[in-house]
């Protein structure tokens, strides 16, 4: 089952935000992380429309069929967001991953009409092992410059904290060349993550639904993180997705976990 064609909504700043919806029913909107776009959840979307509900996919500002308006800042993301629910029906459970998570919880804080929220491995760090504060400059000065493969690379190593095999490795894979187009959004990423990487009391406080979700294995930072996080916030759950490895999203065991809990 596939989407039937890309849609677009308009954000607060008029920025066009492309979007796809797969299947029919209740609609439960995906927020990717960094260096992702729209297409790469659909596995995830049609195993969500395949359980009878509405996979909702959409490309973050910056990253494939979406516009980009300037100057980025964290809220105009949440504004993004919020105008893909008002466009798929008002209301929505919302599942973010990684800096998506983030950017999740950024929204519903904001007021954005979530009514259960999903937060997939966010990075959060509170405060610990933080990545330099000079990070965003450095990436911008490189994607000025065009030198995209290096604001990609440097991306990984200071932000995501690949170990140095780890980076060549991806450096060679058929991958890597498709993520050269958004280099310029790990610039917004940096300032997402960093801009509430020791979440604000209204993150905390929210009042959804709020599950936790995180693989297993996955990178100790993203342990750490989900532990963190549904500790200090109220009611919250920590589940944990064995078929999720290494910073993934298993779509069936996803599925599985969101299903249970929005009745």
């Amino acid at each position: 089952m596939t989407d039937q064609l890309t849609l677009h909504a308009k954000s607060a700043d008029g920025t066009r935000i492309a979007y796809h919806r797969f299947g029919e029913g209740r609609p439960v909107v995906f927020v990717g992380g960094a260096l992702a776009t729209a297409a790469a959840a659909a596995p995830l979307a049609t195993a969500f429309a395949e359980a009878g509900l509405q996979g909702v996919t959409y490309d973050r500002r910056g990253r494939g069929g979406s516009g980009d308006t300037a100057p980025y800042a964290p809220e105009r993301e949440a504004e993004d967001l919020r105008a893909v629910i008002d466009a798929v029906g008002g209301a929505a459970v919302v599942l973010g991953h990684s800096s998506g998570a983030i950017l999740s919880l950024l929204a519903a804080a904001r007021g954005v009409p979530v009514t259960h929220l999903f937060l997939s491995e966010p990075p959060l760090r509170f405060g610990r092992d933080e990545p330099p504060a000079d990070l965003a400059a450095r990436l911008q000065a490189l994607v000025d410059d065009g030198r995209d493969e290096q604001a990609v690379l440097l991306f990984l190593r200071e932000e995501v904290g690949l170990p140095e095999p780890a980076v060549e490795q991806f450096r060679a894979s058929p991958a890597f060349a498709g993520l050269l187009p958004l280099a310029r959004t790990t610039v917004y990423d940096n300032r997402l993550v960093a801009s509430v990487s020791t979440p604000t009391a209204a993150m905390l406080e929210v009042d959804v639904p709020t599950t936790v979700l995180r693989g297993d294995p996955t990178m100790p930072l993203l342990v750490a993180a989900a532990e963190r996080l549904a500790a200090a916030m109220p009611g919250a759950e920590l589940v944990v997705v064995p078929e999720s490895h290494d910073h993934g999203v298993d779509p069936a065991g996803t599925v599985r976990e969101v299903r249970a809990r929005i009745g």
